[in-house]
């Protein structure tokens, strides 16, 4: 039977011979149910549809790899290469056998990780490319999971999959919203990749925070305070966000900060016109 994927989030759900009546993911008030009802699409849909995975490099260690075209919100994954294994951050609700290949090329996995439920995509198809590797999931989010697996193994606070990676769960967006900080990153200054826990904004010298992006619920004032003071601690010079160019490239520890202080004062009403 088929693992349908929803077309609207891009996150595939446990095999069904029909699609299924509805997804939960959709439903909840951080995402949305288009005006012309849930839709669906299989893998063999997709790719016949004409997609394709698109790599890029982008750092030495670090490449993306999104769908083009993009289905869902769009996001691309970054596979993080190591000397002690290669992670998968944030899936994408596509997989081919280019884009298996480019993985296979640059080490396969060690495991996967997400930042929160929106970015699930297909990555039990992807764990299943490789050998079942693991897939990290926060247990605050463990009713998320759309598609359960063996292969789904749960954390909290703070984890290391492989030695020089940390995942760290952020709340915010989700009570189980991550980011996954890269030691060796931006040339050993640091990375943080952050889907959208904390998301690069179109400016790239500010991140933001929100419940819902497309429907625009903001986070309170001692949320986004304890987001800012989890990752505190580590050590990052360059911020990655969830799509394509969506990159602090430097000051990203900074930037985090301002952000939040920017994002505070106008959601307690401090803020004026002539603030910033």
């Amino acid at each position: 039977m088929p693992a349908y994927i929803c077309r609207t989030c891009g996150v595939q759900h446990a095999s069904s011979a029909q699609p299924p009546p509805h997804c939960p993911i959709c439903e909840d008030e951080r995402q949305y149910v288009p005006p012309q009802g849930q839709r669906w699409a299989t893998l063999q849909e997709l790719q016949a549809e004409g997609r394709r995975a698109e790599i890029r490099e982008l750092e030495p260690g670090l490449a993306g790899i999104g769908a083009d075209p993009s289905i869902g919100i769009g996001q691309r994954a970054l596979l993080v290469q190591t000397a002690a294994g290669n992670i998968l951050w944030d899936c994408l609700g596509f997989i081919d056998d280019a884009g298996v290949a480019a993985v296979r090329d640059r080490g396969g996995l060690s495991g996967i990780a997400m930042s929160h439920p929106h970015f699930y995509g297909v990555c039990v198809e992807w764990s299943q490319a490789f050998s079942n590797a693991p897939i990290f999931i926060p247990e605050a989010d463990r009713r998320w999971v759309m598609r359960p697996d063996p292969a789904v193994r749960m954390w909290r606070g703070t984890f290391a999959p492989v030695a020089g990676l940390t995942l760290i769960q952020c709340g915010g967006h989700f009570e189980g919203s991550a980011v996954l900080h890269w030691s060796a990153g931006a040339e050993g200054r640091g990375a943080l990749l952050t889907g959208d826990s904390l998301t690069v904004v179109a400016d790239r010298r500010f991140v933001s925070f929100m419940r819902s992006y497309p429907n625009q619920i903001p986070l309170s004032a001692s949320t986004i305070k304890g987001i800012v003071a989890t990752v505190r601690p580590y050590r990052f010079d360059r911020v990655y966000g969830g799509w394509w160019d969506r990159v602090i490239d430097r000051d990203g520890a900074a930037a985090v900060e301002r952000s939040a202080d920017r994002y505070i004062r106008w959601i307690e009403g401090r803020a004026s016109e002539r603030s910033f």
